[in-house]
Formats: structure tokens, C-alpha cells, sequence
């Protein structure tokens, strides 16, 4: 499954890293792109800006994805995956700080796969992430494969 890739929409670095060690810690070979905006993820979604030339064909497995990142946010990140039919049916989810019930209905409305509020403590993040690992990428079939 290492040839498969899970794009992470994050803009925090410390996240990042953190979100990364803990897929290494749980095994999790895949390659991992990293966009820190929503624009960028969008660019790199749809072979666009300085993405131009990329075959937006080769979908990611999986997005995961932060609400609160800088030029679009992740709810409207979402809402243009699920607008467009090529990307509709990729797996989403949203990996974020926020517990607020206005984002969480957002992001269901959009169609997101999975809410998941990032735990504090490293141990639990562990966790969480090989759950996610778990469910999305070995039991969890993607429609467009």
C-alpha cells in the first residue's frame, strides 16, 4: 500500500510533524503530501498553480484534512472535493482542533467521512491515527480504485 497517497491539508508545523510520527509510529508506510493551505491542497488536488503539469488523476487515497488554515478554509476545501465528480467520492477527514458543533455540522453537510478531533496529548494522537489508519486504509474501499 506504500504507493498509495494520503494528502494532509495542515498548516501548523508542529502538527504536521506530529501527524507524521505518529504514522510512522503505527506503521503507516504511505507516501504523505503535505499542502499547508487550503489553496495549495486545492492546487494539488485539481493539477492547478504551482501544481500545474501534476496529473489530477492520481487521486490520494485519503485527505486529511484541518479546518482553520489560511487563503480557504477547510470547509470550502471540502465543499469543492464534493463538487466536483471526479474527487466527490474521495475519503475525507477532517483531522482538527475544533469541537465546535457549528464546524462539525458543516463539515457532515459537505459530506466529510469522519470528524475527528485531535486528541492533546501525544499518546492519544498515537492512538487516534491507527485507528484512522486502520478503518480508512486497509478496511475502507474506495469507490474510484
Amino acid at each position: 500500500m506504500s504507493d498509495k497517497i494520503i494528502l494532509l491539508v495542515e498548516d501548523n508545523p508542529d502538527d504536521i510533524a506530529l501527524t507524521l510520527r505518529a504514522m510512522k509510529k503505527n506503521n503507516i508506510a504511505n507516501e504523505v503530501v503535505v499542502a499547508r493551505d487550503g489553496a495549495e491542497a486545492l492546487d494539488w488536488l485539481f493539477g492547478e498553480g504551482v501544481h500545474a503539469g501534476r496529473d489530477p488523476f492520481v487521486l490520494p487515497l485519503l485527505v486529511m484534512l484541518d479546518l482553520n488554515l489560511p487563503k480557504v478554509d477547510g470547509i470550502e476545501v471540502l465543499r469543492r472535493i464534493r463538487a466536483c465528480e471526479r474527487t466527490r467520492f474521495l475519503p475525507v477527514v477532517a483531522l482538527t482542533t475544533s469541537s465546535e458543533q457549528r464546524d462539525i455540522a458543516a463539515c457532515y453537510d459537505q459530506g466529510v467521512n469522519s470528524y475527528i478531533q485531535k486528541p492533546v496529548d501525544f499518546q492519544s494522537f498515537i492512538e487516534a491515527v491507527r485507528q484512522l489508519g486502520m478503518y480508512w486504509l486497509i478496511l475502507n474501499k474506495v469507490p474510484y480504485e
